[in-house]
């Protein structure tokens, strides 16, 4: 028996046999792909319309890729530079430069994450006790400010020899 595919590869029937809903097959496919909505930060209810089944169908079959929503996303992103650096080893200069623009996003990643851990030292000595999330994101914009203003003072100083 020959199965057609709608136009997102999704299995189409023409006449069903039986009454009702056919029962949910799973497949490796459709688990790589609430693997991949999991990562993307899809909601339940948003995955399972997606796939075409009902969100009880959802948690009964794919239970396992549910449960590594907090992890998925970096799973993902370490899949992405395997295989770019997988390509950039056989000689592929777009892998390489695709792998060298996503070691570039991981460094600005690692740092962002390194400036908003502020030492809880470093907040009791400010503030005498415990500052609030509005003070905090205030301050943190105040110190990225400055921070890019010495750069950019440090760039122009350095752009004023040379020239």
């Amino acid at each position: 028996m020959t199965e057609n595919f709608d136009l997102f590869g999704n299995p189409w029937v023409d006449r069903p046999t039986k009454r009702g809903r056919p029962p949910h097959e799973v497949t490796q496919r459709t688990r790589n792909r609430v693997s991949m909505l999991v990562a993307l930060g899809w909601s339940n209810p948003r995955i399972a319309a997606a796939i075409g089944i009902t969100l009880p169908t959802l948690h009964k079959h794919y239970f396992y890729e549910l449960r590594q929503r907090d992890v998925a996303r970096d799973r993902m992103e370490v899949r992405r530079l395997e295989l770019a650096w997988e390509l950039a080893e056989k000689g592929n200069v777009g892998a390489f430069k695709e792998f060298g623009k996503l070691m570039d996003r991981n460094d600005r990643m690692e740092i962002e994450r390194a400036m908003g851990e502020k030492p809880k030292d470093d907040q009791a000595h400010k503030g005498g006790g415990s500052a609030g999330k509005k003070a905090l994101d205030k301050q943190r914009a105040i110190d990225a400010d400055a921070d890019l203003m010495a750069e950019l003072e440090q760039e122009a100083t350095a752009n004023a020899v040379h020239h």
